[in-house]
């Protein structure tokens, strides 16, 4: 019986001691949490100072809904040190809560401080943001003219429906340029004002156009690139082709067989003469989906293992296809609607996949695909192809479809920002001003656009 009453003297004693040590930590923390709403109460201050009320409205909130709860908190602290004596379970439980409070206020209080900390920053550096916007404006606008000389250069070789997705490229950039160093003195100028607000979603606006530009220039040298490299593949391609019609002769003449080899025949007579300007994406992928269907069709009938450059010639095609569309969303960003960013994000979804299925050095290299994963990669690596070529048509759609159906001066022209008296449709640089904006959402900001 010793025994028994000593251990649970023991726990009784150890249940005091932890009590004690949650009291004090209940103290401890009510009085940090207390602390810290003071801080960030001059924190949201300097917040509001530096991006304005708008961008600050979730620290506020915070601060709100913390002070609320820490009400709560303050009043359990109440009830432990009134004259009402409490059992030992209601202090513990108490205690428990106030500790709970208190650490989610200061989580809170850090999450969204954390969130501001960024913007603040920028804000701050806004004059160094400025000045190097103004600067990588200048840089590609020097690019503009061999952009345009690319294209020069493009068109005597390619056809206009080949070009179709960069052959605005260098007036959009132009354009976005154009609005980018406008935004920018309009951020100086609001900010000179006190429209903090105001002046840092000027400030995203002259970045992101700036970055635009960037990426509709870029765009035009990859395509120089991706046009070689598809008409040199094109040409391995057409020899390959030519020699699978020789020896599909030498399998047995299933249906399928017949079928495909009439079908190569036809890609390969539907390929322009020589001098002639084309389209290497389209008859590529063209010659490369019969010359596929050829070797399935044969493999099927002769033997059951495809020849691992199938593989490889299937996941180039899926790349080059996507390495373009890519490009085109990167460029027009603002234009593109939900079905082509949906294609593009399912395409990017089957080829990371694929890679997965492969392993990343059997995808890059192919030689080291198992035979065994040798059809369903090329059905993979068909389909990224496929969704690719999906989400090029349908951004061409929503290009088309924004892009303002008469000409127009430029931003800073006589007919573009100022040059009739603000938001009338009779200068070319405000019709162009939604393709241009694109996804720029700047509300109220637009209204001060034109002053």
């Amino acid at each position: 019986m010793a025994g028994f009453w000593g251990n649970r003297k023991k726990e009784r004693e150890d249940l005091a001691v932890q009590d004690a040590d949650l009291a004090r930590r209940a103290q401890k923390a009510l009085v940090a949490a207390d602390e810290r709403i003071r801080v960030t109460t001059d924190e949201l201050a300097f917040a509001d100072a530096e991006l304005g009320p708008g961008p600050t409205k979730d620290l506020r909130d915070a601060l709100a809904a913390v002070k609320e709860h820490m009400g709560e908190a303050f009043h359990l602290h109440q009830l432990n040190h009134d004259e009402i004596p409490d059992t030992d379970e209601e202090l513990r439980t108490r205690n428990a809560r106030i500790v709970q409070l208190c650490e989610w206020a200061e989580q809170l209080l850090d999450d969204r401080t954390e969130a501001l900390a960024e913007p603040i920053a920028r804000a701050r550096r806004a004059p160094e943001i400025l000045e190097a916007v103004r600067r990588d404006a200048a840089r590609w606008r020097e690019r503009i003219p061999t952009a345009r000389d690319t294209l020069t250069r493009l068109a005597a070789r390619y056809s206009p429906e080949a070009l179709t997705q960069v052959s605005s490229n260098p007036a959009e950039a132009e354009q976005l340029l154009g609005f980018a160093e406008h935004s920018a003195g309009v951020s100086e100028r609001r900010r000179d004002a006190g429209q903090r607000d105001q002046a840092n979603l000027a400030l995203e606006a002259a970045t992101e156009s700036v970055r635009r530009a960037e990426a509709l220039l870029d765009a035009v040298e990859n395509y120089e690139i991706e046009a070689l490299k598809a008409e040199s593949t094109l040409a391995a391609i057409i020899v390959d082709s030519r020699n699978d019609l020789v020896e599909a002769k030498d399998v047995p003449q299933t249906p399928a067989v017949v079928e495909a080899a009439t079908a190569l025949r036809a890609a390969l007579a539907a390929l322009p003469a020589g001098g002639v300007n084309t389209d290497p994406f389209t008859h590529l992928t063209r010659l490369r989906e019969a010359n596929t269907a050829l070797d399935t069709a044969r493999e099927h009938a002769s033997r059951p293992v495809i020849p691992v450059e199938h593989v490889r010639h299937a996941i180039d095609d899926a790349d080059q296809q996507l390495a373009i569309a890519r490009d085109v969303l990167a460029g027009h960003r603002g234009w593109i609607g939900a079905d082509a960013r949906t294609r593009l994000a399912e395409a990017e979804r089957v080829r990371s996949d694929l890679d997965a299925f492969l392993g990343q050095r059997a995808s890059m290299g192919g030689s080291t695909v198992p035979e065994e994963k040798r059809e369903e990669a090329i059905t993979r690596a068909r389909r990224v192809a496929f969704l690719a070529n999906e989400c090029l048509q349908l951004a061409q759609r929503d290009i088309d479809a924004s892009r303002p159906q008469q000409g127009g001066g430029d931003w800073g022209g006589g007919q573009g920002w100022g040059g009739r008296g603000g938001r009338g449709n009779d200068g070319g640089g405000n019709g162009l001003m939604g393709g241009i904006l694109g996804g720029l959402v700047i509300g109220s900001l637009l209204d001060g656009m034109f002053d």
